[in-house]
């Protein structure tokens, strides 16, 4: 069915058989073909090297596996907790991220529960602190966990209702978007909402983004043939939007919920009216793609792009028009435009939740802190060995003292997340768990979990405070998002394999 990029292991009529990961079409892929810039013949060439580094990983670890002998007794531990410290010492650091915890026992009387122990192989500030990760670990099983199925092909964003703390709208590449009321653990689920896409102005059915207003009574979706749509929650199609001429990539509402922002692959931003359909003005400054889009509030939004620049906007209410606010340093580089020394498309912005500052990452292995009242960033935060495709800043009240650290979470192609108090640049706690790329990160509306979910199946969810890994599930299909609920009962990832994966956190939340 064309979703399949290129496999090279054996075929044969005996047995099922089973692509390689690498081999799958991920999210960043497809947003690279549509973009059809030079960056992506040189981002296939950098996969395929990468692919063969994991293939060499994935030779090493039988071979490493017998060599580790199990074993109840403190002393074996020690020295196995020992052999894996001085592995990643000697440069082989890498070959040891992503393993997921194995089963430990303790005796010849044991017997095998849901809780592993995890070692302290962890470091936080660049390696120069070991990070707190003794504990127990909950794998999460199967029947632990609400699967929505029904999707036809692979679900690509997910987004619970602000208001309704168990509807949640899931999009997919099956040309629909989903709404879901997800039950209790053990009962049946009803019945989705189906919110057809077609007809379709291309050939490409995907329902890339969407995002419910602050009422939780309007949804907006966002297609990949560069449509743009307003529903309510009982599935009524309010307006199709059709300005743009290329795939929509990100789509968000104001704060007040007046206003419908959207970002395309066609260089442009539009804002649209979401009581009437209609656009409000469209914005072409950006000379290549638009990966993403974010307001500070109701008239300050902000956009970034391939083309390796930020721009900042202010609506301006008495003309019912957007002006520029101001060229954020140009690039993504540094200060000045001239600094052409770092040079790679901006994949992400995300605003404060006070409004004061905006985080952006990039291809270059950074992120930069913004501030609308200066030109230049107020930080830059190193860190990443390759490049960031996600951040988001922790939850934070408008009641909070102005001295507690302002934590933002990166995740990055390096298999790891980093937790940083941002103004300062300083990294907290580094995350390590997965094999693979970490394409989504969502705190828990408390901030004291973080869920982490990457193309390796496997979803992760730490105490944000400590750095330690709680609970962790693998399923079987890459995780291109994951999204706590309102309430922080509730955690929604959306998956390679056609589900919507629910797991229940009431637990950890208590």
């Amino acid at each position: 069915d064309g979703s399949e990029k290129e496999c090279n292991l054996p075929f044969t009529l005996i047995g099922p058989h089973r692509c390689e990961k690498t081999a799958v079409p991920n999210k960043k892929h497809r947003r690279d073909e549509s973009i059809g810039n030079p960056i992506s013949n040189k981002r296939e060439r950098k996969d395929d090297k990468r692919a063969q580094k994991e293939q060499k990983e994935r030779d090493k670890r039988p071979r490493r596996d017998m060599a580790l002998i199990p074993s109840s007794s403190p002393v074996a531990s020690a020295e196995t907790t020992s052999h894996q410290t001085n592995s990643a010492a000697n440069g082989n650091a890498s070959s040891l991220q992503g393993q997921p915890p194995q089963p430990q026992t303790n005796g010849p009387s044991s017997t095998t529960t849901n809780d592993v122990a995890v070692s302290d192989d962890m470091t936080v500030n660049g390696g120069d602190e070991p990070a707190t990760l003794h504990g127990h670990v909950h794998i999460i099983q199967p029947e632990e966990v609400i699967v929505l199925q029904g999707h036809d092909t692979e679900v690509y964003s997910c987004s619970w209702n602000p208001t309704v703390p168990n509807l949640i709208a899931s999009g997919s590449g099956d040309a629909t978007a989903r709404l879901w009321q997800v039950p209790q653990t053990g009962m049946q689920v009803p019945p989705p909402i189906v919110l057809n896409h077609l007809p379709n102005l291309n050939d490409n059915k995907d329902v890339t983004t969407l995002d419910w207003d602050p009422s939780g009574m309007l949804l907006a979706t966002g297609s990949y043939d560069g449509q743009a749509r307003i529903w309510t929650p009982r599935g009524e199609l309010r307006w199709v939007m059709t300005q743009h001429r290329g795939p929509i990539f990100s789509l968000k509402w104001n704060k007040r919920g007046d206003l419908v922002l959207s970002g395309s692959a066609d260089n442009t931003t539009v804002v649209w009216d979401p009581e009437t359909g209609d656009m409000k003005q469209q914005f072409e400054l950006h000379e290549k793609a638009i990966l993403d889009v974010d307001w500070m509030d109701n008239t300050i939004f902000a956009s970034c792009s391939t083309d390796k620049t930020i721009y900042g906007w202010v609506n301006d209410a008495n003309k019912d028009m957007a002006r520029p606010r101001g060229r954020l340093a140009g690039n993504h580089d540094g200060v000045k435009q001239y600094h052409y020394w770092l040079r790679d498309e901006v994949n992400a912005v995300r605003w404060d939740p006070t409004g004061e500052y905006l985080a952006s990452c990039s291809d270059d292995k950074t992120a930069k802190i913004w501030s609308p009242s200066q030109d230049t960033w107020v930080q830059e935060i190193r860190g990443h060995e390759m490049e960031i495709y996600s951040l988001q800043w922790a939850p934070r009240s408008s009641l909070s003292s102005p001295d507690i650290p302002r934590i933002l979470a990166t995740a990055s192609f390096d298999a790891t997340v980093r937790l940083w108090d941002a103004l300062s640049a300083t990294c907290l706690h580094l995350l390590r768990n997965h094999s693979g790329p970490v394409y989504s990160i969502s705190f828990s509306p408390d901030a004291k979990h973080l869920a982490t979910g990457s193309f390796d199946e496997v979803l992760n969810v730490w105490n944000a405070e400590e750095g330690t890994l709680l609970k962790t599930y693998r399923g079987n299909g890459g995780i291109f998002e994951v999204h706590f609920n309102k309430t922080g009962d509730k955690l929604a990832a959306c998956t390679s394999n056609r589900q919507v994966v629910i797991l229940d956190m009431r637990e950890e939340s208590s």
